[in-house]
């Protein structure tokens, strides 16, 4: 019943090429002749068209309302679509071009996760990985960099500071022992090696700013223990015990001791002036003593100096008898494992050449390592090079002083000396003789001019023997003459 309808209502249907046909197959069509089928004739006459046009009207506004509001994108939707036909060819010509491209690009991907696969080894991978690496470390790296820069920084302030600065040493040896640790962990990095080397070259300098300290003028005990300390963690090679040596202080307790020597010298050297005035009067004294040789004569040819030589041993006692004990004592405290091997039997001083005899120093018996060659420490042979230096200065002077009062109080010095020294095992009180059968061997004096001074030599020992009794009687609180014999006995061989 539908195609009849449709078919009377085809001559009806608006022909214009604007017109959008009406198709039996579109279900809208379908639907609304069914609903026509439904309508009696009047609805058909009256209703109906009076619903279309309702209807016509209500769709008009519908389609002015939307053209309205959607202008714009109408507008460009149309232009789109007309450059819709010029495009659609251009991209079936890109796709057809990417298809083309498809194989040549998995060949590469292929290509490149072979070479730059993470089980391959790959120089520009391993590049990249150090790159990475350093950038991931960078803070390390700069704080690493700047160790050599600090550790310069603080032995210039220990340097600047002195021995006392205790923080900037300690801060100096911390930063060494951290970059000696790096350079152990790290031995191949070329990095760590720079910086080793420069930490090396730094640390040089702090040996010999700490070596310099040794040779103060007042160096204490505590500042002489500390630098010694501070020697062993900088130059550990000369805390190293020598082979076959029969010390335990290594090379230390010599670089000690050679150092307190030099500062010695050099206070002794500030007597120069008055040593210059002895050495005239030594001249004068020579000269006049050869005139009276040849038998020549002369106005005022007697000998009668000899205050300068006086004023002069007098301060050179003195300092050497302060400094002495003032070394050997501070040896003694910084290294206590050598000082019970080194006593005055390890001295060798030549008593039984002089022939004198001490009933308080027994003779000993070779040691094994003596017969065996081996070095004796450090302290075993400094306390006589100090005697040695002291009795060349009394051999060339103490001629030149004639005055017995002046002579006995030097000598009763040069006693005083002994004994600051025989408290710490080196003794060399007996020695005092070689002074007369020195003097006179240079000076060609008789025989009666010796035995004199012989005399003397034992007056003044008799004297300091009874005062140095007296004095350790007062202090035990024992009387004075049970005292006196306390000291020892000293006898001469005929």
């Amino acid at each position: 019943m539908a195609d009849p309808l449709y078919e009377l209502l085809v001559p009806y249907f608006d022909h214009s090429p604007s017109s959008r046909p009406f198709p039996l197959s579109d279900p809208t069509t379908n639907k609304y002749l069914d609903r026509l089928h439904t309508l009696s004739l009047p609805s058909l006459t009256s209703q109906e068209p009076q619903s279309l046009a309702q209807s016509f009207h209500s769709t008009l506004l519908s389609i002015q309302s939307l053209s309205s509001r959607s202008n714009a994108a109408a507008i460009a939707s149309s232009d789109h679509f007309t450059s819709l036909q010029e495009t659609l060819p251009l991209l079936a010509e890109e796709a057809n071009n990417l298809q083309d491209e498809i194989p040549k690009l998995d060949g590469s991907a292929v290509t490149f996760s072979t070479t730059y696969s993470r089980s391959t080894e790959n120089e520009v991978l391993d590049r990249r990985k150090r790159a990475l690496l350093m950038e991931r470390n960078a803070d390390r790296l700069s704080d690493i960099l700047d160790l050599p820069n600090l550790l310069v920084s603080a032995i210039s302030s220990t340097a600047a500071q002195g021995t006392s600065s205790t923080t900037s040493y300690a801060t100096a040896l911390d930063l060494y022992s951290h970059i000696k640790r790096l350079h152990l962990l790290y031995s191949d990095s070329a990095l760590i090696k720079s910086i080793h080397a420069q930490t090396e070259s730094a640390m040089q300098d702090l040996t010999s700013h700490l070596i310099s300290s040794l040779r103060a003028q007042n160096l204490k005990l505590a500042a002489g223990m500390r630098t010694v300390g501070w020697l062993r963690r900088v130059a550990p090679e000369l805390d190293v015990t020598r082979i076959g040596s029969g010390n335990h202080e290594g090379l230390l307790g010599y670089l000690f001791l050679i150092c307190r020597l030099s500062t010695l010298v050099t206070t002794l050297s500030a007597l120069e002036p008055l040593r210059q005035l002895a050495d005239q009067e030594t001249e004068t004294r020579l000269r006049k003593s050869a005139k009276s040789t040849r038998g020549e004569t002369s106005n005022g040819s007697a000998w009668h100096g000899g205050q300068q030589s006086e004023r002069y041993l007098k301060r050179y006692i003195e300092i050497f008898r302060e400094q002495s004990f003032a070394i050997v004592s501070m040896y003694k405290s910084i290294f206590p494992s050598t000082a019970d091997t080194s006593t005055v039997e390890d001295l060798k001083l030549p008593f039984k050449s002089m022939g004198l005899q001490s009933t308080q120093v027994p003779s000993k018996q070779p040691s094994h390592q003596d017969a065996s060659g081996a070095s004796p420490s450090a302290l075993a042979t400094f306390p006589s090079h100090l005697t040695d230096l002291l009795f060349d200065t009394l051999k060339e002077y103490l001629p030149n002083v004639l005055d017995k009062t002046s002579k006995e109080s030097l000598l009763t010095q040069v006693l005083y000396c002994a004994g600051s020294l025989g408290r710490l095992g080196g003794d060399f009180s007996l020695m005092l003789t070689m002074l007369s059968s020195g003097a006179a061997d240079e000076t060609g004096e008789s025989l009666e001019n010796d035995d004199t001074e012989d005399e003397e030599w034992v007056d003044v020992m008799k004297k300091h023997r009874e005062l140095a009794g007296r004095l350790e009687a007062l202090a035990s609180g024992v009387g004075a003459g049970k005292g006196t014999d306390r000291g020892g006995s000293l006898r001469l061989k005929s």
